[in-house]
């Protein structure tokens, strides 16, 4: 029976190899604030290179993951794009469905903006303010005036992401979780789930469409909208970003770690499909060169803020040498 079992492994491996082997077309899913940068570089790379070019979907950071980690063959994506990190329950995911080799690309850094409509006053916040206005246990104002009287007599709106997006997650992580901290201490804000943000309807679920958000605030210039730096300086004819704890959030400052509500931006490639889908590790070659990714590279333009020039060395060695993630990255 045991050798059995090692000639049917052997043959299922064959099959999903063969499978693969029948797409020659990479695909790659995940984050909508990565889309802008993987589309760029999958439009060069199909250019460039005698390769198709890549199939690229934004469906969100969490739902990107989920595919990428559903398992290994032609009917899974071979990368998943992320505006957060993984986290450990993805990866056991991902070992759970057989994608034992994951290996992890730091793209870049990014802010996350609180922006409306340049036809309203530019807000200045703090992040202790936001967290009063948005949780879930806090004090649940309906006016921003009622959170301070140096801001405007008008009602709480703001668009942003789902728990879908990596954006949503990182907004809850770096804004109402230290702004909770900072109003109400840590304890206080671990016993109480103190990052969850109100769900009557002062926040509302806009959906991955960062487009549609921008139209919603054109409509409407009393709401404040949550997306990715790189978005907002596209879209900087139409929306301002609000300054938090004083501090702009500009490339500069963002760069700099000034800018208090920063973030990296991520890819996962996974290991079994390359040498099985064609053209991966020359689309990896390609997102994670100085003429793409580095300082001065044409994802600069569209808003990507680089690694330092050792940082992307250091990444661009890691990655293209497929290191795989151990499990340890979260102790």
């Amino acid at each position: 029976m045991k050798k059995l079992g090692i000639v049917l492994a052997a043959a299922a491996s064959i099959a999903v190899a063969g499978e693969a082997a029948a797409r020659d077309q990479i695909r790659i899913v995940g984050s909508s604030t990565v889309f802008p940068f993987a589309t760029a570089v999958a439009e060069q790379f199909g250019k460039s290179t005698s390769y198709k070019t890549p199939v690229v979907e934004s469906t969100g950071s969490g739902g990107g993951l989920k595919l990428f980690c559903a398992g290994v063959g032609v009917e899974h994506p071979d990368i998943t794009n992320a505006s957060r990190r993984m986290k450990a329950k993805e990866f056991k995911l991902c070992s759970e469905n057989g994608v034992e080799g994951v290996v992890e690309n730091v793209v870049g850094y990014d802010g996350i903006v609180l922006a409306n409509a340049k036809s309203a006053p530019q807000l200045s916040l703090t992040i202790e303010q936001v967290w009063n206005a948005l949780a879930a246990k806090g004090p649940k104002p309906t006016n921003w005036n009622e959170v301070d009287p140096s801001l405007p007599a008008v009602k709480i709106e703001v668009l942003g992401p789902p728990p879908s997006s990596g954006t949503r997650d990182a907004f809850e992580e770096l804004v109402m979780e230290e702004g909770c901290e900072a109003v109400k201490g840590k304890d206080w804000c671990k016993e109480n789930k103190g990052e969850e943000i109100r769900e009557d309807g002062a926040y509302v679920e806009a959906g991955e469409n960062d487009n549609l958000i921008v139209s919603k605030l054109e409509a409407n210039p009393e709401a404040l909208g949550v997306f990715g730096f790189s978005f907002h300086d596209q879209n900087a004819d139409k929306i301002q970003g609000a300054n938090v704890n004083g501090v702009a959030p500009t490339f500069e400052n963002i760069a700099s770690g000034d800018y208090p509500v920063s973030r990296s931006l991520y890819f996962y490639v996974k290991k079994a499909h390359v040498g099985v889908v064609p053209g991966i590790m020359e689309f990896v070659g390609e997102f994670t060169s100085a003429g793409a990714s580095g300082n001065g590279g044409y994802l600069q333009s569209k808003g990507l803020i680089p690694l330092t020039g050792s940082e992307h060395s250091a990444n661009q060695a890691k990655v293209m040498g497929l290191t795989e993630m151990t499990g340890d990255e979260w102790n």
